[in-house]
């Protein structure tokens, strides 16, 4: 059974948020030139990386998971944790006596809809939802490699110090994940920022609808920006700004919220951000591999080797069909949503 060796000439295939898109998963390791050896998939000479997110929303989150931890404990791939790995451990975790909530992450409407399809999966199985939630700890927070780096949504490199320090390692525990319930915190600053992203207030009493009926007062920003002057040289999400406010200058106060994330630094993959069209560098060291495959968009991967500059043509990615267009069994993850 082949197992990751360390050495660095090894390659590494960066893979974007499977959501429970077990089959379409299937179908790009494939593509890779991954085989299923004793039950598991694995390459001769390279790792897959996920960027987290392999459960909710999609049709086979069960599936998914048992696929990757198996490829995971077997040595032929690692995982980051993404928001929504974070947030189950958050909604299936009790609160501490004195506590006026009974679990850590609110159980309304929208955090119930978020999660419902993978605690319908698990229904007849809840001892394997345990092992997992388990698991969830283990799953470290960011990578970083000789060549490149790797984190849900966003790499803030001061964050980022400090938790090695308090931590000593890039996983947290469970009084992490109670400290962090606290979104002033400094837990709770680095969960928002790693696993979802910087972002900045709208101008006072202005708000934007996304696609998913959600009303927000704020927007999500690049990390990277490189002397930005308005709110849409920082934009990063897929709802568009509204062009009045996306002109809007910024001040001085918020550009010194902004993080940056210079040329010279290595290369840096990200999930979370729901993005469309061909896959391509967002920056010369910054690539996004969300490209919204429970959606109907594309499981993306990246072939990374040792460049310092991302290149178009490393990316792979396989197509999510819609209904109607279905070819073979392992095209129907759109049928079960």
């Amino acid at each position: 059974m082949t197992r990751y060796s360390g050495k660095p000439s090894r390659g590494f295939d960066l893979i974007g948020d499977v959501h429970g898109c077990t089959n379409t998963l299937i179908r790009l390791l494939e593509q890779m030139g991954y085989k299923k050896i004793n039950g598991v998939y694995q390459h001769a000479r390279r790792q897959a990386i996920f960027v987290g997110d392999i459960i909710d929303r999609g049709p086979r989150i069960r599936e998914a998971l048992h696929l990757v931890r198996d490829m995971v404990d077997h040595g032929s791939a690692r995982v980051v944790m993404g928001n929504h790995e974070y947030n189950a451990l958050g909604y299936c975790t009790r609160t501490r006596p004195g506590s006026k909530q009974k679990w850590l992450r609110d159980r309304n409407p929208r955090h119930d809809r978020l999660i419902r399809e993978t605690l319908d999966q698990f229904a007849h199985h809840p001892q394997e939802w345990n092992e997992f939630l388990d698991w969830f700890y283990t799953l470290p927070l960011f990578i970083e490699e000789e060549h490149f780096r790797v984190v849900h949504a966003c790499w803030d490199a001061q964050l980022i110090r400090e938790f090695k320090k308090t931590q000593g390692g890039a996983c947290i525990d469970e009084d992490f994940l109670h400290a962090s319930a606290a979104l002033d915190s400094f837990a709770g600053q680095v969960m928002d920022t790693l696993l979802r992203g910087t972002d900045l207030m709208l101008p006072e009493g202005m708000t934007i609808t996304g696609r998913d009926g959600y009303v927000r007062r704020f927007f999500r920003t690049k990390f990277w920006a490189d002397n930005p002057q308005t709110y849409a040289d920082v934009v990063f999400q897929p709802d568009p700004l509204p062009e009045a406010i996306a002109q809007r200058p910024l001040s001085d106060a918020e550009k010194a919220q902004l993080l940056t994330y210079p040329a010279t630094e290595l290369p840096v993959f990200v999930g979370h951000y729901w993005m469309s069209g061909e896959p391509a560098p967002i920056a010369p060291n910054v690539a996004c591999l969300d490209y919204s495959a429970v959606k109907y968009g594309k499981l993306v991967a990246y072939r990374m080797d040792d460049e310092r500059e991302l290149s178009r043509d490393k990316f792979v990615s396989v197509e999510v069909e819609r209904p109607g267009l279905i070819e073979s069994p392992q095209m129907e993850d759109s049928l079960k949503r």
